[in-house]
């Protein structure tokens, strides 16, 4: 699962491009859940649905906006170009797959030498993953003395930006495909957004446990989490010792990420939440709490380019 961390330091414009390029597949951390049309209500009944809602501390993911779809474009195909890497064996999707949730299924990503990697997540800027020896080994000049070579890409460049490729504008490019990974349409995001039968009492219940334990004081907002650092293993030991802080994860789609953590130590998500409970709040949860939180997380699950996320194609 990957976290968000970003940068906010003073530097050139090029620095500026370059700092922009946060991976956000936080956001894309997908699954399966098939979604069901909602039964027609009253007036009265959604707006008292929608009175409520408007208070909770999650908001629904809105719709992806495409401001410059041959910027997009470019994007995914650099996100799948193994040119980025120095031996040209890895893309970023080699280890983002977005037709398998976006993360991989083993506790740690493998790196450019064979060896694990030492957290179940890539660095989160893009600058950094092309340029680190363990991930893709490469450098700015060779990936574009690559791209520059071939002519077809020479021509979506100049279509997109009106010049050929430089680091700022290839970084651009795939933030830009990035910004539009994003996963409306969860059954919970339709609870959040009007419709009270998008949830069973069951998982309606796992929310409010969710909130009264205090779970919902990390996890938050649009992405559920993703927008804050804070320290693990406050009360008991939760996984691998270090590092000691770590960008709190985005929740959504997290049903389907499994295994759970930094080091990958939880296989399931049952065992992460009961887990988390004791090493963050201090607190051992019964059977029917924990399935009642598990439920209402399985909710979180939205779509990608209208598909249940995870869904085969």
């Amino acid at each position: 699962m990957l976290e968000l961390p970003g940068s906010d330091e003073a530097g050139s414009t090029q620095a500026v491009h370059i700092r922009r390029c946060v991976i956000a597949i936080c956001a894309l951390i997908f699954g399966s859940l098939q979604l069901s049309p909602a039964p027609s209500r009253s007036s009265d009944q959604l707006l008292e649905s929608t009175s409520t809602t408007a208070k909770e501390p999650v908001t629904p993911i809105p719709e992806a906006v495409i401001a410059d779809p041959l910027k997009v474009r470019l994007g995914e195909r650099l996100f799948g170009d193994t040119r980025l890497s120095r031996d040209n064996s890895r893309s970023c999707s080699s280890c983002h797959d977005l037709g398998a949730n976006g993360a991989g299924r083993s506790s740690h990503d493998i790196g450019l030498d064979g060896s694990e990697l030492p957290l179940n997540t890539l660095e989160s800027d893009a600058l950094a993953s092309l340029e680190s020896p363990r991930i893709m080994g490469s450098s700015s000049s060779e990936v574009l003395e690559k791209l520059k070579a071939d002519p077809a890409v020479r021509r979506e460049f100049a279509a997109a930006y009106g010049r050929g490729p430089d680091i700022a504008n290839v970084l651009d490019a795939i933030a830009t495909f990035e910004r539009t990974l994003v996963t409306p349409g969860s059954r919970f995001d339709q609870w959040l957004t009007g419709d009270a039968n998008a949830l069973s009492e069951h998982e309606l219940n796992g929310y409010r446990l969710f909130k009264s334990m205090g779970c919902v004081s990390c996890h938050q907002g649009v992405n559920i989490g993703g927008n804050l650092f804070q320290r693990h293993g406050i009360f008991r030991p939760l996984a691998a010792p270090l590092p000691e802080i770590l960008r709190v994860p985005s929740l959504r789609n997290v049903a389907t990420t499994p295994p759970y953590f930094h080091d990958g130590s939880a296989p399931t998500l049952d065992d992460a939440v009961r887990k988390m409970a004791a090493a963050q709040l201090n607190s051992t949860l019964t059977d029917q709490q924990v399935s009642a939180i598990v439920a209402y997380l399985q909710t979180l699950t939205g779509q990608y380019r209208g598909v249940p996320v995870g869904a085969a194609p």
